[in-house]
This record gives C-alpha cells, sequence and structure tokens, in this order.
C-alpha cells in the first residue's frame, strides 16, 4: 500500500521559513516523479513545484519561483519543499504527490498525502 505522509506544516509570520518534508513508503520512491501542489481555502488544487527522478530536474509555479525549493533524497524515499520568504497568500494545505509525468493537473499525479497546513500571518 503507498503512503505519502507529510510534515512540518505550522504557522509562521510574513517573511518567515519553513520546510515541509514528505515520507513515501509502498512505493520504488525513485521511479516517480514528485511534486508538491497546495489547495487555499475555497480554491482549487495549485501546483507550486516538482522534480525528476534523480533531482536534477526541478519546475515551479511562477507564484513560488525564487521563494520555494524543491528536492529529494532517495535514500531516505522523502521529498522535501523549503519555503523562504513566506507571504500570507501562501496560506493553504500543502500536498505531495508522486507521478509518472509533469503536468499541472491534479488528475495527472497517481498518489497523493493527506496534506499539511501551513498558515502566514500578516
Amino acid at each position: 500500500q503507498v503512503q505519502l505522509v507529510e510534515s512540518g506544516g505550522g504557522l509562521v509570520q510574513a517573511g518567515g521559513s519553513l520546510r515541509l518534508s514528505c515520507a513515501a513508503s509502498g512505493l520504488t520512491f525513485s521511479t516517480y516523479r514528485m511534486a508538491w501542489f497546495r489547495q487555499a481555502p475555497g480554491k482549487e488544487h495549485e501546483f507550486a513545484a516538482a522534480i525528476s527522478w534523480s533531482g536534477a530536474n526541478t519546475y515551479y509555479a511562477d507564484s513560488v519561483k525564487g521563494r520555494f525549493t524543491i528536492s529529494r533524497d532517495n535514500g531516505k524515499n522523502t521529498v522535501y519543499l523549503q519555503m523562504n520568504s513566506l507571504k500570507p497568500e501562501d496560506t493553504a494545505v500543502y500536498f505531495c504527490a508522486a507521478g509518472s509525468i509533469y503536468s499541472f493537473d491534479r488528475n495527472d499525479w497517481t498518489y497523493w498525502g493527506q496534506g499539511t497546513q501551513v498558515t502566514v500571518s500578516s
């Protein structure tokens, strides 16, 4: 059974930083592309970042580019999202996802975690 478990969310002031982690089990982690999506209250899931199998290639939404960094450790079956210079508009539930293709569409990603709440106060 595939499991993706996010952690690291919390409450932070604007301008602060958080590091999210997503631990994967039940799949051959190094063969999956990984991504982070987020969902703000009353809004659809929004793509934030994705990373290739090896970690050599990364992709970011314009809204987070230059502030967020996605990385992975295949030895630990874990993907990370380092979030710096956080803004109130970054407030959302953050989900990690695993899949075989890159896509901004959440429906193209195969496995999902349960999410972790990030709240940025002004």
